[in-house]
């Protein structure tokens, strides 16, 4: 299984994003800094999602995947493979469609707190759009 942590960050709403992603595997930790462009902080967060599954179908496309994110929205969107919101929608779809490419995916909420590192590669990645 990986454990998969991810974040987005702006610089202001909507603003430069950029997201931040830790990949467990077998004791190895990979990290990653994605600037992502002009967005608001929630796309962010699902961009970051998007950008993780990218890379774990690339580098482990028959792994388990068990993904963390501090962001409520995209969690329980996911969650619940719906979302009223029309701009997460297509974020969403996608999300659906690469998790579906793995044995098991599961998604979890957690505290900012426990997302330090992925919320200190998110705002890397803004600072490396200036």
């Amino acid at each position: 299984m990986i454990e998969v942590y991810t974040d987005g960050a702006t610089s202001g709403n909507p603003g430069l994003s950029g997201a931040g992603i830790v990949i467990i595997h077998e004791g190895a930790r990979k990290t990653y800094s994605v600037p992502l462009g002009m967005m608001t902080n929630h796309q962010a967060e699902f961009w970051a999602i998007i950008k993780a599954l990218e890379i774990c179908q690339n580098d482990h496309p028959e792994a388990i995947i068990s993904l963390r994110s501090d962001s409520q929205a995209a969690v329980q969107a996911i969650d619940k493979e719906h979302t009223k919101n029309k701009d997460f929608q297509p974020l969403l779809e996608q999300i659906l469609q690469l998790s579906s490419g793995f044995p098991y995916f599961f998604i979890k909420w957690i505290p900012e707190k426990q997302n330090k590192a992925a919320d200190q590669l998110a705002r890397g990645a803004i600072r490396q759009h200036q």
